[in-house]
């Protein structure tokens, strides 16, 4: 009888969880300083939103498409029959996703964009019931209204001024949000045949024929501070390309349920951050946004069987 191969050790397996997990706290605190630098990008109008998301579009493609087939070689090219649903993924997860939070962003504040992050999961248990991917579940569904409602007052419970300035950026981050939890919705089936790293480089990559689109009319290339085009640098390197190949590494290691959690810590750094380097300050209505916020994901996820998106996508 030829020797079995010996199962991991219990250390082996805690040692891969514990890298999992480190790697996920790095992902989250990425993604929570994106909006912060993206801030300082539209300091001055020194970058348009629409710049960004042509940048990020590019840069995304090429570096993802890159060590997606490295990786995994000619497994790395997607089968024909999957080309339109990835399209459709595209579409939703890159594309309406990018443009609407980076014009949302440009309207509002850090901090607002760290608390619509935490809708996503919110929205996806909602979508997935709706389509039977979930289980419908009363008190989930009210968790559902309740974090509504606190994107609600996000939108509409500021200071008077600050609604009137910040109303339109919080609703197309809201609309940002939905985009998003659609698209994991969608692209569920087509995770199970791919690799997540391949996923997410094939959805960057089929976003580029849409970028003439966007960057008809913008200066890509302005003249903008050094700190805006470091700014830009970090967005590009660090919450585009590492935080989805340290998520997808993640993935491997930790299971997804876990990993959908880990993006709740990002409005707190987020918040933390943005009140250091911008001098923002959290208004009562932000706080009571949070609340609900929190009390809606709460209501959601602390069941089995919560949605599990792999990270959020900004």
């Amino acid at each position: 009888m030829p020797p079995q191969p010996a199962s991991p050790t219990a250390g082996a397996v805690g040692s891969a969880r514990l890298a999992g997990h480190s790697a996920l706290v790095l992902v989250q605190i990425l993604f929570a300083l994106f909006p912060v630098f993206g801030r300082a990008l539209f300091e001055g109008g020194a970058f348009s939103p629409f710049a960004i998301a042509v940048w990020r579009i590019g840069f995304g493609a090429a570096s993802l498409l890159a060590v997606a087939f490295l990786m995994h070689g000619r497994r790395a090219w997607p089968r024909a029959r999957d080309l339109p649903i990835l399209l459709v993924c595209s579409i939703l997860g890159v594309t309406a996703n990018m443009t609407l939070y980076l014009e949302g962003l440009s309207r509002s504040t850090a901090t607002n964009a760290g608390l619509m992050m935490c809708l996503i999961p919110v929205f996806t248990f909602a979508i997935a019931a709706a389509v039977k991917q979930e289980v419908f579940q009363v008190s989930r569904a009210l968790g559902v209204l309740v974090a509504l409602a606190g994107a609600g007052l996000l939108v509409w419970a500021e200071e008077p001024d600050l609604a009137r300035e910040h109303g339109l950026g919080n609703l197309l981050m809201a609309m940002n949000t939905l985009c998003y939890a659609v698209y994991l919705v969608v692209s569920r089936p087509v995770l199970a045949r791919y690799p997540a790293i391949v996923l997410i480089a094939w959805v960057f990559a089929l976003a580029v024929p849409f970028a003439p689109f966007l960057a008809r009319g913008v200066d890509l290339v302005p003249e903008a501070p050094q700190k805006a085009w470091w700014a830009l640098a970090f967005i590009l390197v660090f919450p585009t390309s590492v935080a989805y190949l340290l998520n997808a590494w993640a993935l491997a290691r930790v299971r997804a349920s876990t990993t959908a959690m880990y993006i709740y810590a990002q409005p707190l750094v987020t918040g933390v951050v943005s009140r250091i380097f911008l001098g923002e300050k959290l208004s009562r209505g932000t706080i009571a946004s949070a609340v609900c916020i929190f009390a809606g994901i709460w209501l959601v996820a602390r069941r089995r069987g919560a949605p599990a998106p792999a990270a959020a996508e900004a």
